[in-house]
């Protein structure tokens, strides 16, 4: 019998992010005569618009099968996640955030099909910082962090040989 895990995104704490974009833009806008301003209204100005989609994004978070994760919590998510694909999952911390990385086999072949720039060059980003191209967090989860690390290790160590 073939398990799934399905974790879904957390519309509060989205909300309270989107909120936050939203002020910083407000405040960006009172900032608009040096370039600090226009950065914040454009970087947060892009966040709130990406939190509003999450918002109304009635897509699993984060499901976890005998295929694989498929991965929706995140900017640079790029669905769906072979087992085969992984040859290991980690974690790293950023400031105060930490992030479950994924690290592949051959991450050219996941850069490979992503066709919007923008995300691909946050992907490349992800690449050359911590080797990987995929991160997953646990911020937009109802899940809880440590939690989530030892399912996805778990999972992985069950279904990595399966073809």
């Amino acid at each position: 019998m073939n398990s799934e895990i399905k974790i879904p995104l957390n519309k509060f704490k989205i909300s309270l992010l989107t909120f936050g974009s939203i002020l910083f833009v407000i405040a960006g806008y009172f900032m608009l005569w040096n370039f600090i301003g226009i950065i914040a209204i454009i970087f947060f100005g892009a966040t709130g618009i990406y939190g509003l989609t999450k918002l109304f994004d009635s897509k699993t978070g984060l499901k976890i099968d005998s295929s694989g994760i498929t991965d929706n919590t995140n900017a640079t998510s790029i669905g769906l996640i072979k087992w085969k694909d992984i040859y290991q999952i980690r974690s790293e911390q950023v400031a105060s955030e930490k992030f479950i990385m994924i690290d592949l086999i051959d991450p050219e072949k996941y850069l490979d099909k992503v066709k919007n720039g923008l995300k691909k060059r946050l992907m490349k980003t992800n690449m050359r910082m911590y080797g990987t191209p995929i991160s997953i967090t646990s911020r937009t989860l109802k899940y809880n962090f440590s939690e989530l690390e030892k399912i996805l290790r778990t999972e992985f160590e069950k279904n990595k040989n399966a073809r």
